[in-house]
């Protein structure tokens, strides 16, 4: 089914001939760091907006680790914002965190500390997965706005109670996949809705890597110890067992705390696809990986790919999404966001978007590998002269074949994820990923992993966000 009718296809080559010539390219550059005090977060301030001190919002960050500093870093970027308080359960992050951003930052182990203060207005929840669902219930009952970071939940049957927390709280909850406000998805979502790639028929998206460090293996301090690290408050729900630095550090490789590969990056895959498509997730989900190279003790898969059927909607075709995450890419790693359509193709990128045209023509051609040279010379001569009648040559308007769109050098989606969050608790409550649309990309994320431990295809309704059984 083509749902994109005529009037937008020709609008979009209106607009497409028009504007390729005059686009604005804005350099972009994509470097890794140089060195461990090149910090990535060294970005402009959101706005220049002034805040009296009463009108600041009071942020707390539960949970220091790398993406907590990460996410921190992006919130302060926005003018108005003040960090007050941080927990976190390994000592040397507490002490990092007032020598990073305050000396006389509030810090603790117990979370509920920090819920129970009345000058929080808002709490980042950077833990590992197995925390995310209970604190943020927590918070949501303690009256905070909340920040929850990808996945929204580790098991798909935590993810209701979350939502209905949400509902009755009345408080804004946003989830952590940036990629939702970046503004170089918003523009691939305009180019798709325009007819730019004709009508949707694959998604082909994959992240690869060839580090240790990319393979999750982050590093252990020497002091990690029990006394350092609150161990039996991290377990929490999970099984009881003996104290395991390299489970505390390294927390993603192991199911009892994390969410593996599809938890971890299908699900910005997911959120990604859903912005610029506007779909609400698959009807059909097979995944399969192993462990292939990374034979340290973890029990999650290395590899994962993932195949998923994306049902007809009035406003999308029924159409196919390929995923894989690989850490073991000997070829050194890359990654792919590509939309396929009948008349292009996009591929997105976080410094921008290209985009490539080449619809079919009218007139479908004969010879080559064809059958006409099969059949004797009356005939080849008669189809010939019936295809000219048919098939008039007739002068058309090149198209551009390529044209390209990047954000600007400074730009960051982390720092615009933070104010759309913020802009929210101060304005209409809207934000762009709230947990409806979080569960929408995590639970076919964390499906896939069920498929692809129980080795099935796993059916998804993404209208009702639950299991098909």
């Amino acid at each position: 089914m083509n749902t994109l009718g005529k009037n937008n296809r020709r609008e979009f080559i209106q607009k497409f001939g028009a504007a390729s010539l005059g686009l604005s390219f804005f350099p972009s550059k994509k470097e890794g760091l140089k060195n461990a005090q090149e910090l990535p977060w060294d970005f402009p301030q959101k706005n220049n907006e002034t805040f009296s001190p009463n009108d600041h919002i009071q942020l707390a960050t539960i949970g220091l680790g790398i993406q907590g500093h990460y996410d921190t870093r992006a919130a302060l970027k926005n003018a108005g914002v003040k960090l007050v308080a941080g927990c976190d359960l390994y000592e040397g992050r507490l002490e990092g965190a007032k020598e990073i951003f305050e000396t006389d930052l509030f810090c603790t182990r117990d979370y509920r500390e920090i819920l129970e203060r009345e000058d929080i207005d808002a709490v980042i929840i950077a833990t590992s997965d197995h925390w995310h669902q209970k604190i943020a219930i927590d918070a949501l009952k303690a009256g905070k706005a909340v920040y929850c970071e990808k996945p929204m939940v580790q098991r798909i049957e935590e993810g209701a109670d979350l939502i209905e927390a949400w509902k009755q709280s009345g408080k804004v909850l946003q989830v952590g996949s940036q990629r939702v406000s970046s503004i170089v998805y918003a523009k691939a979502g305009e180019l798709f809705r325009s007819g730019a790639i004709g009508s949707l028929v694959l998604a082909e998206i994959s992240n690869d890597r060839h580090s240790a460090i990319g393979a999750w293996n982050y590093s252990i301090p020497t002091d990690a110890s029990l006394e350092t690290v609150d161990w039996d408050r991290f377990l929490g729900h999970a099984p009881q067992r003996s104290f395991d630095a390299t489970r505390f550090f390294r927390w993603r490789n192991y199911q009892d705390y994390g969410t593996g590969v599809p938890g971890d990056m299908f699900v910005h895959f997911f959120s990604g696809l859903h912005v610029m498509t506007g779909s609400l997730g698959p009807s059909r989900i097979y995944a399969t990986g192993g462990l292939r190279y990374w034979n340290d003790g973890r029990d999650v898969p290395d590899i994962v790919m993932g195949s998923f059927d994306y049902a007809e909607t009035p406003n999308l075709p029924e159409f196919n999404v390929a995923m894989r995450v690989n850490f073991a890419d000997g070829a050194g790693g890359g990654s792919v966001f590509r939309l396929v359509g009948t008349e292009g193709v996009m591929e997105i990128s976080g410094g921008g978007v290209k985009l490539k045209r080449n619809p079919l023509p009218e007139a479908p051609g004969f010879g080559g590998y064809d059958s006409v040279f099969t059949w004797d010379k009356a005939r080849q001569k008669d189809f010939e002269e019936a295809y000219r009648i048919k098939y008039p040559s007739r002068p058309i308007i090149q198209e551009p074949a390529l044209a390209e769109y990047k954000a600007p050098q400074s730009y960051s989606e982390h720092i615009d994820h933070f104010w759309n969050f913020f802009d929210a608790m101060r304005n209409d409550g809207k934000v762009v990923e709230d947990p409806e649309f979080g569960m929408r990309a995590a639970g076919p994320a964390l499906a896939s992993s069920i498929s692809a431990q129980e080795k099935r295809i796993v059916g998804w309704n993404p209208q009702t966000i639950e299991l098909l059984k």
